[in-house]
């Protein structure tokens, strides 16, 4: 019997904290991360059994936020409620964190370098084919019908035509319900039978607003910068249904075009910094905020990315075996996973249109993209293309 099944072991927060550390420190490819989580927890800890972990994952698809990020307080909250669930959550993010300060740093210092222009350069083009890579994927799993494909073409023509990104989740939500409202029972995406079980109550899980909001209040009386910055990022978490990558064009359309703080190059940098470190993509909010106001930027827009995921799963988890039965919801969802895959779309042409382009660039990205196709794991793309840009660029 493994210790998570013994009923006379008691998981200690350190445990968690820790195993999750270890974890972030080694878990690369967005959504695979999933995979390495039920590996730790379920497999070789045994802190739940594979219906319950399944669980997890389909409450992480139907509510916005990072899923890995979500996945590891899904854990720690089954384990050791909502303490369990902040440690576990901390834990698998900070190493991400370090990580990215620390890239942040050099890449502010360094980026003018030759080495680090022609590795910034190269990556560029690869950042257009991990997106690209990200549409084809989810759009295999979610546009199946005419329904579908019509969301999101719907959804790529709004936001090439920079409707904000957030109109458009709200909008392809209320058009789902219009366009399957009549398909009763319609399934979710590896959807389970039975919801997960509330080890806690709603009115607890409420609770933890209260800290969250007394320090927004003191945080936009001290320095309002700080408090746009990280509100900011709280709007995108917010509105990121799908995962990690939902976040990017709701971040580039807020960060680059509407507020102009970094120009495109830049941001793609970030992403590029994001996908060579260990953790979810959403980690792009340090190294902006970081090239924004510095430590104290990087600070306040990762605690503002992060927050809405944490605080999604806590809130929602006590109320999903209610919820995940509602065919009204079920049918908003599945519009808003259709124009997850738009958004996907339109922001890989953007991207591309930032990229300046030639015979080797155009190489370089194709090969990335068939890579990546073809399962091979973005970690060893991205320091590949970075090597061969340095190489040849």
């Amino acid at each position: 019997m493994s210790p998570g099944r013994d009923m006379g072991y008691e998981t200690s927060l350190f445990e968690l904290f820790w195993s999750f550390f270890r974890l972030g420190l080694t878990s690369f490819g967005g959504p695979a991360m999933i995979a390495f989580i039920r590996r730790m927890a379920v497999d070789r800890k045994g802190w739940l059994d594979g219906r319950a972990f399944g669980d997890g994952v389909a409450l992480t698809q139907v509510i916005p936020g990072a899923s890995a990020m979500q996945m590891a307080a899904y854990v720690g909250l089954r384990k050791r409620g909502l303490s369990g669930a902040a440690v576990a959550f901390i834990g698998f993010g900070l190493p991400a964190f370090l990580l990215m300060m620390a890239l942040s740093a050099l890449y502010s210092q360094s980026h003018a370098a030759d080495a680090a222009v022609s590795a910034f350069s190269g990556l560029q083009a690869v950042i257009v084919s991990i997106v690209a890579s990200a549409a084809i994927s989810f759009g295999r799993v979610y546009l199946r019908s005419w329904r579908d494909w019509s969301l999101a073409a719907s959804a790529a023509l709004l936001f090439m035509l920079q409707v904000s990104p957030i109109y458009v989740v709200v909008i392809s939500a209320l058009a789902g319900f219009m366009l399957y409202g009549k398909l009763a029972g319609v399934p979710m995406p590896n959807r389970q039978a039975e919801a997960c079980q509330s080890g806690i109550t709603g009115r607890a899980a409420w609770w933890i607003l209260l800290p969250v909001a007394g320090a927004s209040v003191l945080l936009r009386y001290c320095s309002p910068q700080l408090f746009d910055l990280a509100s900011l990022m709280f709007r995108v978490d917010l509105f990121a249904f799908g995962g990690g990558f939902a976040s990017l064009p709701l971040m580039f359309h807020e960060v680059v075009e509407s507020r102009g703080w970094m120009d495109g190059a830049t941001f793609m940098s970030g992403i590029a910094l994001g996908q060579i470190t260990p953790g979810p993509i959403v980690i792009t909010s340090t190294f902006v905020g970081y090239q924004v106001m510095g430590v104290s930027g990087a600070i306040a827009a990762t605690l503002g990315m992060f927050l809405p995921s944490f605080l999604m799963m806590v809130i929602v988890y006590p109320y999903y075996r209610r919820l995940s039965q509602s065919d009204v919801f079920q049918t908003a969802v599945l519009g808003i996973f259709s124009s997850f895959v738009g958004l996907l779309a339109s922001v890989t042409l953007r991207f591309a249109m930032e990229t300046p382009w030639d015979p080797a660039r155009i190489a370089l990205a194709a090969a990335a993209l068939f890579a990546l196709v073809k399962g091979t794991d973005v970690l060893w793309v991205v320091l590949a293309a970075a090597a061969i840009s340095v190489l040849l660029l």
